[in-house]
């Protein structure tokens, strides 16, 4: 069947009908798949592993066109990251599809057991608009390495890189085995009313409850990569330098717009005017020395619309009626979607900017005098996506991380973990459910069958009619079993 309708760009949602036609249609290659060789799916990671070197122009320039991001960043955090996935899964797919065998229990001699991984099936990747192409084509590799087809719904704002990955994946797959469709929360609505046999979503913890509740009633798996208030911890035994430098480019990078950005930073009050002026220095030589230098910088990026500038902009009015002082930037325009980078300090505890989750390029910076108070605040809130510790201190290295709960955490650097494809990238409660990445993108994409196979049968002792020794053997069992 003809399913490029749904590829088109600027045309609009595609008739609902149409969206359960292409679901219905990936059904028997779903089934198809199911024994599907290593070699095959191998065979299309590479197609697309070609196809993204092939487009790497066109995926900048429509960075470009979408969020004025720059070519090398758009390199290093939209096509990178899904070739590294990509090379990962080639490497090891053989390994991972093996049967993983398990020793027997005492109470399963007779018996030999293993696991099987097999595809979900029919899967649902919905990404967001930050990082279109990774955060689509990283879920659809390890999709792919498990067997499954997949359907992707790109955000509609950022067109540019939607149409250009329904041209990619229409010249490396066929529609019956991987399909983009566009448009707008109709078409969402549609597909999350659909019986798909696993959902793949990454966006904010709003919509993740909607996604979940949707997937719910049709008892439908789910990955759920939210966000959340990622806080950084800078005690007074940490490298300021080399804090300030990372942090600043955790943050900036993508001008703030990424997940898994240091949110807000906690600084140990002996140290933070040198940190802040460490910060200054580098706002300095890496964009500016204004904000209009920064905004005709061409190494930030712009907010994604101006409704978003908007928001960004209503957090910073917010701070400052209430008391924040603004350290550096502080400067917007809506019509070039430009917010210039912010370091905000004084901030009061009723400022929105101190519970919403920022998703821009502002920073409050928060000092401290007690550890334990620090503590509390980000066990007061919910579990972050990440949580970043600068120190020299194993005392206090372990102290944050045992007593404090995230995603992930980086100890004297920010936001790499993402990259680490022998991690597990995933939140816990507000802020994911699940994990992606390498194994663990191939584990989230399939079922894990638990086999045994008889080789005598002693389950027949326990077999009715029950008799004194039938008895005399479960107690046994209920001392020995394990």
């Amino acid at each position: 069947m003809n399913l490029a309708a749904n590829h088109l760009p600027g045309t609009g949602n595609p008739p609902l009908t149409r969206i359960r036609e292409v679901f219905e249609a990936h059904r028997d290659t779903a089934l198809r798949l199911r024994t599907s060789t290593a070699a095959e799916r191998i065979a299309k990671l590479k197609r697309l592993k070609e196809a993204m070197f092939a487009n790497q122009e066109a995926i900048r320039e429509a960075g470009y066109a979408d969020f004025k991001k720059p070519a090398l960043e758009v390199d290093a955090t939209e096509i990178l990251p899904v070739i590294a996935e990509i090379n990962d899964a080639v490497r090891h797919l053989k390994k991972w599809m093996k049967p993983s065998h398990v020793m027997p229990t005492r109470m399963m001699v007779g018996t030999k057991a293993w696991v099987q991984h097999e595809p979900k099936g029919r899967c649902l990747i919905i990404s967001p608009w930050n990082y279109p192409v990774n955060l689509s084509f990283g879920p659809l590799a390890s999709a792919i390495a498990a067997g499954n087809t997949a359907i992707i719904k790109p955000s509609e704002m950022t067109p540019h890189a939607a149409a250009l990955m329904s041209r990619i994946v229409r010249e490396v797959f066929s529609e019956d085995e991987v399909t983009v469709i566009e448009g707008e929360v109709e078409v969402s609505t549609e597909l999350l009313s659909l019986p798909f046999d696993h959902i793949f979503f990454t966006g904010s913890p709003a919509i993740g409850k909607v996604v979940m509740a949707a997937a719910a009633k049709h008892l439908t798996s789910v990955t759920l990569e939210l966000g959340g208030k990622s806080p950084t911890v800078i005690d007074e035994s940490a490298d300021l330098e080399s804090a300030a430098k990372t942090i600043l480019w955790g943050k900036f990078t993508n001008n703030g717009q990424t997940c898994i950005a240091p949110d807000h930073l906690y600084v140990h009050e002996s140290v933070k005017p040198a940190f802040i002026a460490a910060c200054l220095k580098v706002l300095k030589t890496v964009y500016g020395d204004d904000d209009a230098a920064r905004q005709a910088s061409p190494f930030l990026a712009r907010i994604v619309n101006s409704r978003h500038t908007g928001r960004i902009k209503a957090l910073l009015d917010d701070a400052v009626a209430k008391g924040a002082t603004t350290l550096c930037g502080g400067t917007t325009d809506a019509d070039d979607c430009f917010v210039a980078p912010t370091l905000l300090d004084n901030l009061p505890p009723d400022a929105e900017i101190m519970t919403e989750e920022i998703f821009g390029p502002l920073l409050p910076v928060i000092g401290y005098r007690d550890l334990d108070d620090v503590i509390r605040k980000i066990n007061d809130a919910p579990k972050p996506l990440a949580l970043y510790i600068w120190s020299k201190n194993e005392a206090n290295i372990e102290k944050l991380s045992k007593q404090t709960s995230a995603g992930g955490t980086c100890i004297n650097h920010a936001v790499v973990h993402f990259l680490h494809g022998n991690l597990p990238f995933g939140g816990v409660n507000n802020s994911g459910i699940g994990a992606a990445h390498g194994f663990w993108g191939f584990k989230a994409f399939s079922h894990e069958r638990a086999m045994v196979r008889t080789r005598f049968m002693l389950a027949k002792l326990l077999f009715p009619p029950y008799t004194k020794t039938s008895e005399r053997i479960v107690k046994l069992m209920m001392k020995t079993a394990v």
